[in-house]
């Protein structure tokens, strides 16, 4: 390696480590990463957001295409479907600021996963980081409906199977189900405005909302800064999403063309961070109750709404809960106090993780029934047996794999780690050579006692 090179990897190691030093909570860094990675997502999605706006139409009005994709010439569609078009095949860079845009949502909800995923298994959710967790937990579905009320927007087919689904679910609320939907969608549904009152919601509401939330979860640092430096994550993001938006195609609605009441389109699957709320309507038995001569579909309400709210209400109180499910609170009477129990942590949030994918995973049954030559229903029966199973052997797979590397850990530190070298001691034995288990040593500490020797029987 060069002088040259030695020196630029250098630079960018000290970058990276800037990069994780800057605003980052004590012992956290990552966290802080991610966070700033969904912070810059945000930024990105409302810069080009609002380079669309002058070229979108969000209206429904009935018009017949001529433009210069010619395989959809002459076909009846809306004005937002048609704009869409335009700025996709007309306006200069017009495709590429729409799936920048699209990526950058994509990866504001994909950060947002990982920040929390990083504050869970780190156990930074209690006491002064409550407040913190409560903003993250609030920004996930905040940022799942922004991104979900974009795709709404352009009114293809994919668009209208969505509106579909949310029809669906909002009719099998009890008494005022069928209200809701006829004020949210002005009348009958599909209707001539839901684009426009969705476009509001989309470009007004929810961002202002995510950014005070944003806001919120700021933390400056209190020293007080020699000299304004860029954060090297922001131009890495811009760049990461601008690649991706050049090269990875998103939402191509012209191949699924424009939305027709009464059709959906074969082989349709949500974003990735829908995923896990369409699994459950696919794979849910068709309960059906009739309570006072009116049908309660349970196959609807269940996996519509309440799956979603348990999920989310779950992580909003798990900081809570987190001491009874570790442990180390003092017991009634005289007994000694409960030692905690970190692995019953680590097990809850893998059963979590794994309930997530398997739900995520079963979005796409029809295409695993179909890639793999199997039977739809039964892939469907198999994500059933899963999903209640998988979560509770999750738990208890990881609880033990937890407390074997526990285990492993403590007869290191009292033994010293194995090096597998043997040696034959003066009275004719074999003594395997341990070195000592290296630990973080604070500064000024003794250093590491040689290497001892473990007689062999």
């Amino acid at each position: 390696m060069t002088a040259a090179n030695a020196t630029k990897a250098a630079r960018a190691r000290k970058a990276v480590r800037a990069a994780a030093r800057l605003t980052a909570p004590p012992g956290d860094r990552w966290a802080a990463v991610f966070g700033r990675i969904a912070v810059y997502s945000f930024i990105v999605a409302l810069i080009s957001g609002v380079l669309l706006l002058p070229f979108f139409r969000p209206d429904m009005t009935s018009v017949i295409y001529h433009g210069s994709y010619h395989k959809l010439d002459g076909m009846p569609m809306s004005k937002a479907f048609q704009s869409t078009l335009d700025i996709s095949f007309d306006v200069r860079g017009g495709l590429l600021i729409r799936q920048v845009h699209h990526w950058s949502a994509d990866l504001f909800v994909a950060a947002i996963c990982l920040r929390l995923l990083r504050a869970f298994f780190r156990g930074r959710f209690s006491g002064r980081a409550l407040p913190d967790w409560l903003i993250w937990v609030a920004l996930l579905p905040l940022g799942m409906l922004a991104a979900y009320t974009g795709t709404i927007l352009p009114d293809d087919m994919l668009s209208g199977g969505s509106l579909s689904v949310i029809t669906g679910v909002l009719l099998s609320v009890p008494v005022i189900g069928t209200h809701l939907v006829f004020w949210i969608f002005g009348g009958a549904p599909p209707g001539h405005q839901i684009i426009g009152r969705d476009y509001w919601v989309h470009i007004l509401a929810l961002p202002a909302l995510t950014g005070a939330l944003l806001l919120l979860s700021f933390r400056p640092s209190l020293r007080w800064p020699r000299r304004a430096r860029l954060d090297p994550l922001l131009p890495f993001t811009c760049a990461v999403l601008a690649v991706l938006g050049t090269i990875a195609q998103i939402n191509p609605v012209w191949l699924v063309g424009p939305y027709q009441p009464g059709s959906i389109s074969a082989g349709a699957v949500p974003d990735w961070y829908m995923g896990f709320l369409d699994g459950p309507l696919r794979i849910m038995p068709a309960w059906e109750l009739s309570i006072g001569g009116h049908p309660l579909a349970l196959g609807v309400l269940i996996t519509g709404l309440v799956v979603p709210a348990l999920f989310f209400t779950c992580l909003a109180v798990y900081p809570m809960a987190d001491r009874r499910i570790v442990g180390g609170w003092p017991p009634h009477g005289l007994l000694p106090p409960t030692p905690a129990d970190l692995a019953n942590r680590t097990a809850a949030g893998v059963a979590g993780i794994t309930f997530y994918s398997l739900l995520w995973a079963a979005a796409a049954n029809d295409q695993i029934a179909y890639h793999l030559h199997l039977n739809l229903y039964m892939v469907t029966w198999i994500f059933r047996v899963l999903v209640l199973a998988g979560p509770a052997l999750a738990f208890l797979l990881t609880r033990v794999i937890c407390h074997a590397l526990a285990g492993r850990r403590r007869e290191e530190e009292l033994h010293g780690r194995e090096t597998e070298r043997i040696v034959r001691n003066p009275h004719g034995g074999y003594d395997e050579i341990r070195e000592p288990a290296h630990r973080a040593a604070p500064p000024g500490a003794d250093p590491p006692r040689p290497a001892a020797a473990r007689q062999i029987h």
